[in-house]
């Protein structure tokens, strides 16, 4: 049975998924005025700018939600995975896409057309209340994250990533904490913005420390308590069993 490690008191409810906010009898409804739409890894979702026709609600697999500037710089936002709704805001107003979600692995998704949720959500305050609640979690977790990282350096942010990646999508292994989500260099740097040339550079360091470990698709937290006095985060890290 695999383990996260998860630092005390933490209980982000911006990760608790739409799916699981929802009522049984909701989530079977909703589910069923979809189709299953399969993706496969680093195949586009949604694109950023395009406009909506319909939302998608991941059943499997993880995905990456970026935004892109017109230098090219690619900003990481979130990771969305089971359970969670992508797509929405477009749906509800009508506007074209504000970001693109990307498949980090093989995602199952069942795609409803916009007309149907909100027609859906329409018709049902409980639905529509706990949509509004998501979409206040996610906004006061970015804008927290923005207020710590303004306050940080580029080393400190990236400490701060990889302790959260390792509480949200780490395994416990005999070397270490294994982080089970496929993420490029380029990638991590769009997450606390930097350039990928720094966060090569900050992975170097982080190596020759013996704090982690880096393969071709997988990445190991060695020694997190040494991510931990780098991100000056209080308190011990504590496993979580995953079920």
């Amino acid at each position: 049975m695999a383990t996260a490690y998860v630092p005390d008191g933490d209980g982000l409810d911006d990760r608790v998924p739409f799916l699981a906010r929802l009522e049984r009898e909701d989530r079977v409804s909703l589910l069923g005025l979809g189709r299953e739409l399969v993706f496969a890894c680093r195949a586009p979702l949604l694109r950023q700018d395009e406009p909506s026709a319909y939302v998608l609600l991941i059943l499997n697999g993880w995905t990456k939600v970026t935004t892109s500037a017109p230098n090219g710089y690619e900003a990481l936002h979130a990771l969305r995975g089971p359970g969670d709704i992508v797509g929405e805001s477009a749906a509800l107003t009508g506007r074209p896409r504000s970001a693109t979600v990307t498949a980090l692995s093989p995602v199952r998704t069942v795609v409803v057309e916009h007309e149907k949720f909100r027609a859906f959500v329409a018709g049902s305050p409980d639905v529509s209340l706990t949509l509004l609640a998501l979409t206040a979690d996610r906004t006061r977790a970015a804008d927290r994250r923005s207020l710590e990282f303004a306050a940080m350096t580029v080393r400190e942010r990236f400490a701060v990533l990889l302790l959260d990646l390792a509480r949200t999508h780490g395994a416990r292994t005999d070397e270490g904490i294994e982080l089970d989500i496929p993420l490029s260099k380029q990638e991590l740097a769009g997450a606390v913005g930097a350039s990928r040339e720094m966060v090569q550079r900050l992975l170097k360091d982080l190596r020759e420390r013996g704090i982690v470990m880096t393969g071709r698709r997988a990445m190991v937290i060695v020694r997190p308590d040494a991510l931990r006095r780098i991100a000056r985060a209080q308190g011990p890290v504590q496993p979580v069993v995953r079920r």
